[in-house]
């Protein structure tokens, strides 16, 4: 009997060395990643802006696990960090059913619609210089493409300001992009101040008040991608317009994943602080 029950013991050290083991592992494994996004960030990949702060965000959370794990076998500490512990791990299964719920909802509205608009708004995405990034070449192509299946060309509006990095605003390198591809210069109107989405639609909209349009008789499309619809079409309809989604095709499944998780917590800002 003695025997078994340390038999067990020691089964049960060796398993918690072995967990201790892997944790610190992941600890290190996801600051050395970490580190790479902020080096590859600095010398200038847009997309890593996104990787850096969810890889911080999730090295955060991993090194708390891991101290948690540390003064809960300590006798001094034990009763607070086990306190903690469950806090901590409360709030952690809150936040993924909070992420799951969100990305439920952005892929309900990942679609797009066939009816028919007067005018389509395309949301900037960057440029590098002067040439397109490559998440907003698909939205240009799927405006393009909408554009050209309808019986009658509707007005595109082409949105976004000047960044860092940009040597032209982005409304006048997607002007430039649908002139190339047979879209004619008086359907193309440009919007070229704005820096967010709700900037982007927005001024869009002034433009579209000061032509004198029927608010209530126009049908306007956002084309954007499949993963920014939900939060760009609530944003236009908060404005009192009939709105329907151009949904464009994320290039990369790295930037899919990275994009999925930055826009639930962009629609999470937009709640709480708009």
């Amino acid at each position: 009997m003695d025997i078994q029950t340390d038999e067990n013991s020691i089964n049960i050290k060796a398993n918690k060395t072995k967990g201790r083991s892997l944790a610190l592992f992941f600890c290190i494994a996801s600051s050395l990643l970490c580190i790479l996004c902020f080096i590859l960030m600095l010398v200038g990949y847009p997309a890593m802006n996104i990787a850096f702060v969810l890889t911080l965000g999730i090295t955060g959370l991993l090194w708390v696990y891991r101290l948690l794990s540390i003064l809960r076998q300590r006798d001094k500490f034990k009763r607070f960090a086990n306190f903690i512990y469950r806090c901590y791990m409360i709030g952690i299964i809150l936040s993924v059913g909070c992420f799951i719920f969100l990305q439920i909802m952005i892929m309900s509205a990942a679609r797009s619609e066939d009816a028919q608009a007067d005018i389509v708004i395309v949301l900037g995405a960057g440029i590098h210089g002067e040439t397109p990034s490559a998440v907003l070449l698909t939205r240009l192509d799927a405006a393009l493409e909408y554009a050209k299946s309808r019986e009658k060309t509707p007005i595109i509006i082409v949105t976004g300001g000047q960044g860092q990095g940009e040597s032209i605003t982005e409304a006048e390198a997607m002007f430039r992009y649908l002139r190339l591809h047979d879209i004619a210069e008086d359907k193309i109107w440009k919007e070229d101040k704005s820096t967010t989405t709700l900037e982007n639609l927005a001024f869009s909209f002034a433009l579209i008040e000061d032509k004198d349009l029927d608010k209530e008789h126009l049908t306007i499309a956002i084309v954007t991608n499949e993963f920014h619809l939900y939060r760009a079409k609530h944003i236009a309809e908060s404005f009192g317009y009939n709105v329907i989604g151009v949904a464009a095709k994320t290039p990369y499944i790295s930037l899919r994943i990275l994009y999925h998780f930055r826009e639930a917590a962009a629609i999470i800002w937009q709640y709480l602080f708009k």
